[in-house]
């Protein structure tokens, strides 16, 4: 049996770890590298880079802590922020970056989708859906979650799959930073729709959280948080004892 991934989210803004709820009040936390190494050590199956600033402010995502934190982890790193071209994906990918997570970049240029999936692979290329619910709808957002696009979220993302997306990190907005669990009922409409490995972001608040998750959606690949590892609520050894005893298959180190 597959074992399901726990992931650790790094938002950066101005060079420093970052956390909000509801993609609001950002408060600072720490070190990219000093907290993403940190994270390597302590058994996390893969870590989550995000610019989160680098789409709404117009510019490429910085590539100097990006390099270094490559160099000082030895585990799977997905980057995104900014991502708006073949070039960027490039870019990103020679700074050591495994995949590359595109959101906004994809919104404005769908066929950067399937143009990065046939130069770089579809395992290299991960759609980052922020999504919200709006008068009923699943609705799809931009720039960091600032900009309602309008779109209904299931069909983007099943259109982007299509297109050669090899995995989804699916952001709930609603569920984000409140710390109340994953948002169920928005990642089995998607889990429904696609075949690819998808990732639930936004909800955790603790160790059931995650087990309530793999139990209740067993189609879900991994699941991502931020807040409660970076203030050391759950510890991912902690985490991963607790999913094999309830019988989910995880790495344990």
């Amino acid at each position: 049996m597959i074992t399901k991934r726990i992931i650790p989210c790094l938002d950066v803004k101005d060079g420093r770890v970052v956390k909000g709820v509801r993609f609001q009040g950002l408060g600072d936390v720490a070190s990219p590298v000093d907290l993403a190494k940190y994270y390597s050590d302590a058994g996390a199956d893969e870590l989550v880079f995000y610019d989160i600033t680098a789409s709404a402010e117009g510019r490429k995502l910085f590539s100097d802590i990006l390099t270094e934190t490559a160099r000082r982890v030895f585990i799977p790193l997905t980057v995104g922020g900014g991502i708006n071209t073949v070039e960027d994906f490039d870019r990103v990918l020679k700074c050591g970056a495994d995949k590359v997570s595109v959101n906004s970049g994809a919104i404005r240029n769908p066929d950067l989708v399937r143009e990065a999936a046939r130069l770089y692979g579809d395992q290299c290329v991960v759609l980052s859906a922020d999504v919200k619910r709006v008068n009923g709808e699943f609705r799809v957002f931009a720039k960091g979650g600032r900009e309602d696009t309008g779109m209904e979220a299931v069909g983007w993302i099943r259109r982007c799959v299509e297109m050669g997306a090899g995995e989804v990190v699916l952001n709930s907005m609603d569920t984000d930073g409140v710390k109340e669990g994953f948002d169920l009922e928005m990642l089995d409409a998607v889990c429904e729709a696609v075949s690819v490995p998808v990732i639930a972001s936004g909800g955790a608040g603790g160790i059931g959280d995650f087990i309530t998750l793999f139990k209740t959606l067993p189609k879900v690949d991994a699941g991502l948080a931020a807040s409660i590892f970076h203030f050391g609520e759950v510890r991912i050894a902690d985490l991963k004892r607790a999913m094999a005893d309830a019988g989910i298959p995880a790495r344990i180190v």
